[in-house]
């Protein structure tokens, strides 16, 4: 089994982002923020903070001090944490549209009579592997709007029922993600529909920034549920990620936290669609994109090109950028199945799985000692992880976790 590791030249340098911290402290990330998202998302009738697992028994088998799981599964009753950042994009949206702040804007004013009437018809179009166009989906619904999801080819049947059953009008097209995204934009224009969009290109990063601060709701919840516990924060955080929007959000999140101290950011990606890795590895400061059929079994990682939001962010606060292949996420996802005695038992799907894949490759392979001196893993360190989702295609996780599908090497 082969992973590939790319380093930032900088790892052991973090005098570069002293400033940007700052930056975007004024601008992306901040206490107000943090509290305006968590306040708009808690005013949801089915709100409820997801579990923190604490892998006790795994934490011994990999030779560390703590692993955490944040169990997204659970999250609005969507199986994901997508629905974060669509549903805190279209408040945003909405509240300008009403020339409102988002502080006054709970749920239950929002899809009152006096507001829709106020607002009219909207309709919201997004392109989507299955999680985020769901989760527009819901929110559009939950306001009494309406929503236009494509998906890419090689889509799953049943997350596209699945987004249907939340009201939208929805379809797979022939195009890989990132051509669907470019049909989903032309689309929104030519019906004067509002794109709301999980990645984020030069003239198009607002909607996509209010999508990564939606997602500071998940961060806000682990660190207040590992303080209650009393636990010390965490050394390491392993992100998987596709265009970056969820792990920049969770990187800036960290750094507007713990400043310098921030913990060690590891992005996790597919071999087949690695335009982080790739963008890191040509080291000139720019996005790149990646080409082709960006096959992989983690359809919510198989993105081809960066948000330029996201990628500001994760050029200068993550500290290593990992790809590796479908088998490695399989592996996990059984892991997570059928955990040791005493662990509790998660059901994550295949981009919410590939962070502890890579973990546990690291700290088991011998070829791999390197990299986890590298990542100064050792005894003590103490590691979140975020299952991003639940068994979002039930056909699939059974062929993996039942019949060994994509076996480790």
């Amino acid at each position: 089994m082969t992973v590939r590791v790319s380093l930032k030249h900088l790892i052991n340098d973090r005098s570069r982002t002293n400033e940007t911290i700052e930056e975007l402290s004024l601008h992306l990330v901040n206490q107000e923020v943090i509290e305006k998202v968590r306040n708009f998302h808690k005013s949801f009738p089915g709100y409820q903070m997801t579990p923190l697992h604490t892998m006790r028994e795994l934490s011994r088998r990999l030779h560390v001090q703590k692993i955490w799981i944040k169990d997204e599964s659970y999250r609005f009753g969507l199986n994901a944490f997508k629905a974060l950042g669509g549903s805190y994009a279209i408040g945003r949206y909405l509240a300008n549209q009403l020339n409102i702040d988002i502080s006054e804007l709970s749920f239950e004013r929002l899809k009152s009579r006096p507001i829709k009437e106020q607002l009219g018809d909207i309709v919201f179009v997004t392109a989507t592997d299955g999680n985020h166009g769901r989760g527009i989906a819901w929110a559009a619904r939950q306001v009494g709007q309406k929503s236009v999801v494509f998906m890419p080819k090689g889509s799953s049947q049943f997350r596209l029922n699945d987004i249907k059953q939340e009201g939208a009008q929805a379809s797979i097209t022939e195009l890989n993600y990132d051509d669907t995204v470019r049909f989903a934009k032309r689309y929104a224009d030519r019906h004067r529909a509002v794109l709301v969009q999980d990645t984020a290109w030069e003239g198009y990063e607002q909607i996509p920034t209010w999508i990564m601060q939606g997602y500071f709701t998940l961060m806000d919840e682990a660190m207040e549920q590992i303080e209650q516990a009393g636990d010390e924060g965490p050394t390491h955080v392993f992100l998987q990620a596709g265009v970056g929007s969820f792990a920049a959000s969770v990187a800036v999140y960290l750094s507007s936290k713990y400043g310098e101290s921030r913990p060690t950011t590891v992005i996790v990606e597919p071999d087949n669609a690695a335009c982080l890795y790739t963008s890191a590895s040509i080291n000139d400061g720019k996005p790149h994109a990646v080409t082709g059929e960006l096959s992989t079994i983690m359809a919510g990682l198989a993105c081809g090109e960066p948000s330029t939001v996201a990628w500001k962010v994760l050029r200068d606060y993550a500290d290593m950028y990992i790809s590796c292949p479908d088998d490695v996420s399989a592996k996990a996802m059984r892991m997570l199945g059928n955990p040791l005695p005493g662990d509790p038992r998660i059901i994550s799907g295949e981009s919410g799985a590939v962070g502890l894949g890579v973990l546990s490759l690291i700290q088991e392979e011998q070829e791999l000692q390197a990299v986890a001196s590298q990542l100064q893993l050792d005894a003590n360190s103490r590691i979140l992880l975020i299952s991003t989702e639940g068994a979002t295609d039930p056909e699939s996780y059974r062929k993996i976790v039942w019949d060994g599908m994509y076996p480790s090497i």
